[in-house]
């Protein structure tokens, strides 16, 4: 008798956030060996908490915003994943970045499972202390199933070191004591990590320097393209700038701009955070924003929300190189056409997970109360994003599968040995 499956599980969308997730996961059973025999564990997040976080606001009223933390897997250790404060976020779309943060721990080797949280709302119609109020509620709802030892968030989209810290207050004092470790991202001055904030899109530069090495693209004078221009592809364009390439369009919620001869890094970046936002940038023309898709570029850098590139994006893109700075930012009829056509796509899985690795380093030194300085975060992040790339072309290699695939092969293997050693309890 096959039990019945909640009603999450059934018939997601294909192009859903957790629709795409169960695609990849199929993709890669037949590199799974013996371990197939455990792939529905993969399918299945062991936690789901939905909480309601009522709030006063500024005008005495009282409003109420749904919350979410997802435990996708803790085989290999405790829950780790970001939490988001955006209008469209959805049970389906959190499992989903829950699971891919289960994959991308295990593919770069962190002793984490994969977890995820967000609240439906539009942080920008908060007050400060409305926010700070939400943040706080959210934590003690959901206090209960994480911690140092359980479940680690960190920032997301609309999320960041203020928030973290309110976080770890509230946690902290509900138990009593000051526990730095509940959370990374925090400030400095309260347990967080130099070179945290740039660790994502640093990241992402690495594995694509490494990639651009593989398919004999120079750095020099490369045409990079840009969408989401908040840290993550901020720092990438930063240091993509440094080394030679040229940033000739950006994409973000303000607007989309182009230069062919590529942007003032230095002003770019002092407008976006005089603004807000790429949008009214006098250094770059504006441009409709579904035209981005069509510029000649070299690389592409999708750093924004998931689902960017579709079948039909696919097909215009004039790319060599895809990084994946988003989560989930390709669909799986989007990822044939790009295969197909010779562009190589680093997926995020393993593109964007410096920011997860720095977040590891900031656990660790929490616990041992000893902090590294930038240059010892930056050169611990390299050798350890290098290293997992190379295991991960190598099995590519072998099995003549993507880049994608191959990550998600290492990863699942690590994450079925380890549920297949520990044995079902009980």
């Amino acid at each position: 008798m096959t039990p019945q499956q909640p009603l999450s599980y059934v018939h997601p969308s294909p192009n859903s956030p957790w629709g795409t997730y169960l695609m990849q996961v199929d993709r890669v059973v037949p590199y799974l060996g013996h371990l197939a025999r455990w792939v529905e564990t993969l399918k299945r997040p062991k936690r789901a908490l939905i909480v309601d976080v009522p709030i006063e606001l500024d005008n005495g009223s009282v409003a109420h915003f749904e919350g979410y933390r997802v435990q996708h897997n803790l085989s290999r250790g405790p829950g780790k994943g970001g939490v988001r404060f955006h209008p469209d976020v959805t049970l389906e779309e959190v499992m989903a970045l829950s699971a891919w943060m289960s994959v991308k721990n295990a593919a770069v080797n962190l002793p984490y499972g994969g977890a995820k949280g967000g609240i439906r709302v539009d942080p920008k119609l908060l007050s400060i202390k409305e926010l700070e109020r939400m943040t706080r509620r959210y934590t003690s709802e959901i206090g209960i199933i994480i911690g140092p030892q359980q479940d680690i968030p960190a920032p997301d989209v609309n999320t960041n070191p203020q928030i973290m810290a309110w976080m770890m207050d509230t946690y902290s004092m509900n138990t009593g004591t000051t526990a730095t470790g509940v959370v990374t991202g925090k400030p400095i001055h309260l347990g967080g990590s130099l070179g945290r904030v740039k660790a994502t899109g640093r990241g992402v530069f690495v594995t694509g320097r490494e990639a651009a090495r593989r398919i004999n693209l120079e750095l020099e004078g490369a045409r990079v393209a840009v969408q989401g221009f908040g840290n993550v592809g901020a720092a990438a364009a930063e240091l993509f700038g440094q080394a030679g390439s040229r940033i000739v369009a950006a994409q973000d919620h303000t607007g989309t701009i182009h230069n062919e001869l590529g942007f003032d890094m230095a002003d770019l970046i002092a407008h976006v955070k005089a603004t807000g936002g790429v949008g009214g940038f006098k250094g770059g023309d504006a441009i409709d924003g579904e035209s981005f898709w069509d510029l000649p570029c070299d690389i592409l850098i999708p750093a924004a929300l998931e689902g960017q590139i579709t079948a039909e994006r696919a097909r215009r893109l004039k790319a060599r190189l895809v990084l994946e700075g988003a989560n989930g930012p390709t669909v799986p009829s989007a990822d044939d056409i790009l295969a197909e056509r010779g562009i190589l796509v680093m997926p995020d899985v393993i593109c964007n997970a410096g920011g997860v690795t720095v977040s590891y380093f900031e656990w660790v030194q929490d616990f041992s109360s000893f902090f590294w300085t930038e240059d010892e975060i930056n050169l611990r992040l390299d050798k350890i994003m290098i290293g997992a790339l190379r295991k991960i072309w190598d099995t590519a290699d072998r099995h003549q599968i993507t880049l994608r695939t191959a990550t998600f092969a290492v990863a699942c293997e690590r994450i079925l040995t380890a549920r297949e050693e520990r044995g079902l309890y009980p």
